[in-house]
């Protein structure tokens, strides 16, 4: 009878481990699961915060292009000094929000993952050269949202 239990209970210790095995890997599969997911809403949060981003360059383009063009003699006008102040509150939030202008000056060289060449010298020469920045790009954090539109020269 001795060897009957021994056999039984070796039967249930098997299966106690087995159970067991079984209930590790479910709770790790949970865990990853729940990090996955975790991961997954952080992303989406990322995705919508880009998306609102790019919705509100236009409206900074369309202020910083009438600003360019603006009057010398409207340089003093109350309106003016408001839209210009408009101007900076939108780029204080757009950085609040960790986004940060593209740097395209003229010169510097040419680079395709930051820059979109729109136009092109017909000069010859094997490095690309900022000529001008035609629309300002943007990144959010290291991921670029908007590249900045550029003319190109060769040297």
């Amino acid at each position: 009878m001795t060897n009957k239990i021994s056999k039984e209970e070796n039967e249930l210790l098997l299966k106690i481990n087995d159970l067991t095995a079984d209930l590790q890997r479910v709770r790790a599969d949970f865990e990853n699961y729940r990090k996955r997911v975790e991961q997954e809403k952080l992303q989406m949060a990322d995705v919508v915060k880009a998306t609102t981003i790019m919705k509100l360059l236009p409206i900074v383009d369309d202020i910083e292009r009438s600003l360019v063009h603006l009057p010398k003699d409207l340089k003093n006008n109350d309106w003016v000094k408001g839209v210009m102040s408009l101007k900076i509150k939108l780029e204080n939030q757009l950085a609040a929000l960790g986004v940060t202008k593209i740097d395209a000056k003229p010169g510097s060289e040419f680079d395709p993952q930051l820059h979109e060449a729109m136009l092109a010298d017909e000069a010859e020469g094997d490095k690309e050269i900022i000529q001008q920045e035609l629309l300002p790009g943007y990144k959010l954090g290291d991921k670029v949202i908007r590249h900045t539109q550029v003319k190109v020269t060769y040297k």
